[in-house]
């Protein structure tokens, strides 16, 4: 498990996995007053939240589900991606999907970051790849279900 060290500029609690095999823990929004979203537009919501990641490690964000499915709020850049070597505040890019209004208030639950390992590659030029069975076959190729 790495080490993920938060500076908090909020008044709202540090993220926290809710429950022992959580995968993700909620970001809070930290804004000096509600935000109203209307369909279709976007925000970019502060989260007070600065962070430092290991190297080979980075930050995921991903919608709530819970947000998702009720009210039609996601994360637009979903995954977005945090750096190892990103020091900026923590924004979260949210998306009102609805026909309603969508009002945000400070402290509320509005994404989750899941930290999660992954290893570089070395880029190589050539001008052949290995031939698969599937080919070139890409979207929707292997059937509707």
């Amino acid at each position: 498990m790495s080490i993920l060290r938060v500076i908090n500029k909020s008044n709202n609690p540090l993220p926290k996995y809710e429950t022992e095999m959580s995968a993700g823990m909620d970001l809070r929004a930290y804004i000096p007053e509600s935000i109203e979203l209307k369909p279709l537009q976007r925000v970019l919501v502060p989260t007070g939240l600065y962070i430092e990641l290991e190297k080979g490690y980075e930050a995921q964000i991903r919608p709530r589900s819970g947000l998702a499915l009720k009210h039609g709020i996601t994360v637009l850049n979903s995954p977005g991606t945090i750096d190892a070597d990103y020091r900026g505040e923590i924004k979260i890019l949210l998306v009102n999907l609805s026909s309603e209004n969508f009002v945000i208030n400070s402290g509320e639950r509005i994404a989750q970051m899941i930290i999660a390992q992954y290893d570089g590659a070395t880029i190589e030029a050539t001008d052949k790849i290995s031939e698969t069975l599937r080919g070139e076959g890409g979207f929707g190729h292997t059937g509707k279900n």
